[in-house]
């Protein structure tokens, strides 16, 4: 039988789990394919992150919560999402009395283009983009981009960028366990 928290059934990976702390609010705004992927690594950040909620993208009906939070004065909202000439990064930088509250696509990158796409809310968001450190160390899915992350990763990265070291390097670590366990558990073996 599989951990319910994890997911794991040979290689439970709870022990690993860190309890992080943040003021940032993280939203994964997920598209419905993702939600059953074992290889989804926003699972990680909802777990651990305890500001960190789910919404499930839909393209007719977008979620009244999430919009509430993104017009509300208390937030200052953010869609990390690449640039382009319509859409330029706005630089981060915090402003005091609003809580930041980032967005971030929990998707392929073929779904998460096409979210932004055919969601004029989305689009509307000052953009935030990351310059990644290093190369990305997720390899479950096949037709990975060279410079792109995984959702876990931009969350590491979300919290290097605000100052929260220790959180991005418990963070990680807890994500290298997960990448370090996943195989052995799908074919069956304890590590």
């Amino acid at each position: 039988m599989s951990c319910p928290r994890c997911g794991f059934r040979h290689n439970c990976i709870c022990a690993a789990e860190p309890q992080l702390s943040c003021d940032a609010r993280f939203i994964l705004l997920t598209h419905p394919k993702e939600l059953n992927k074992d290889t989804n690594t926003g699972e990680l950040m909802l777990r651990t992150l305890p500001d960190c909620q789910r919404y499930i993208w839909d393209r007719v009906n977008p979620p009244v919560e999430l919009l509430e939070q993104i017009n509300s004065s208390r937030y200052r909202p953010w869609l990390l999402f690449p640039s382009d000439e319509q859409h330029p990064a706005v630089p981060y930088q915090a402003k005091e009395g609003q809580t930041d509250l980032f967005i971030l696509l929990d998707a392929t990158w073929q779904e998460a283009r096409k979210m932004v796409r055919k969601s004029p809310w989305l689009a509307q968001l000052p953009r935030l983009s990351l310059t990644p450190r290093s190369e990305s160390s997720y390899q479950l899915r096949r037709n990975q981009q060279t410079g792109n992350l995984c959702t876990c990763e931009a969350g590491i990265a979300l919290l290097e960028l605000l100052g929260e070291g220790e959180q991005a390097t418990q963070l990680q670590q807890y994500f290298q366990s997960f990448l370090d366990t996943f195989h052995a558990d799908k074919s069956g073996h304890a590590k």
